[in-house]
């Protein structure tokens, strides 16, 4: 094969510009495994300069069964990149083994994809190639093979990738359409709402007393009785828990009702909500 050849078929292989396979070929005296490993090496070097810039844009990709669902956050530069076809099938492949190893992030990257290369090193060839500081944020498993699983995806970018995912899952021996209807639109509303907790005594501590302190302070410049004040700080803290605290939430497509008004309506003695998991890029 001529040094052309080997140059395009290493282009090919590795997406490196035509100057740097003609600089590894050489290197290599004609090697085309060799040249790979100096690109990598080379691709190493690039890539580490790039992993100080900001990645906030990006895609969460949710792959999984009716028993079983996660979901995974990468992160890149540009909401251009996350359109790119490279990406795409990048953070697919890693959605199908981040469902495999129930989002064990460490694990994950040593696991190895397609190519025969680890999660790892495909990263590192992607952020090479493409340009931009690329890294995998958050992930979450979902697993409940005696209930329902249901996800939804808000802003899709292209089949289970999106920028916005929300999974449920619930507690039930009822494998009835009004279940999985009731999954997805609670799936649905929970993208929309944004809950912080199932109940108003699950929302974290840290939050509420944040919250507080922002109540506070606001009241401290009314000029209001301490008396009235406290009674107007209760109210505000109350109001708070309902809106953020998913039961009690008002039902985005029926405001009048709350989300366990819904719950009660379905009259399914077992049903429940076990857990949901939302995440947002740039959240």
């Amino acid at each position: 094969m001529s040094d052309i050849g080997k140059i395009k078929k290493l282009r090919e292989a590795t997406g490196a510009g035509f100057k740097d396979c003609n600089l590894a070929i050489k290197e290599s005296d004609g090697d085309l495994d060799k040249a790979i490993e100096i690109l990598r090496v080379k691709g190493i070097s690039k890539a580490s300069k790039k992993m100080s810039r900001d990645a906030k844009e990006g895609v969460v990709v949710v792959s999984g069964d009716d028993n079983k669902k996660s979901v995974i956050e990468v992160n890149c530069e540009t909401d251009f990149v996350a359109k790119n076809d490279n990406f795409i099938n990048f953070v697919k492949e890693l959605s199908e083994l981040n469902n495999q190893n129930n989002s064990n992030i460490e694990e994950l990257k040593s696991v190895k994809m397609k190519n025969g290369q680890s999660v790892d090193e495909n990263l590192v060839a992607l952020i090479a190639k493409i340009g931009e500081k690329i890294t995998i944020g958050k992930a979450k498993t979902i697993e409940n093979a005696q209930g329902i699983n249901n996800h939804y995806l808000h802003t899709v970018v292209k089949d289970n990738v999106a920028k916005l995912a929300v999974m449920v899952s619930l507690d039930t021996k009822d494998n009835s359409d009004t279940v999985k209807i009731f999954s997805k639109q609670l799936s649905m509303h929970i993208a929309a709402s944004n809950p912080l907790a199932l109940e108003s005594s699950s929302i974290d501590q840290a939050i509420i007393e944040k919250e507080q302190q922002l109540v506070t302070e606001e009241l401290k410049n009314s000029g209001k009785p301490d008396d009235i004040a406290k009674k107007i700080s209760l109210g505000k803290m109350n109001k708070f828990k309902e809106e953020n605290a998913l039961l009690t939430q008002a039902w985005v497509m029926e405001p009048k009702k709350k989300v366990q008004d819904i719950l009660k309506e379905l009259s399914i003695a077992d049903l429940k909500i076990k857990e949901f998991y939302r995440i947002k890029i740039g959240e």
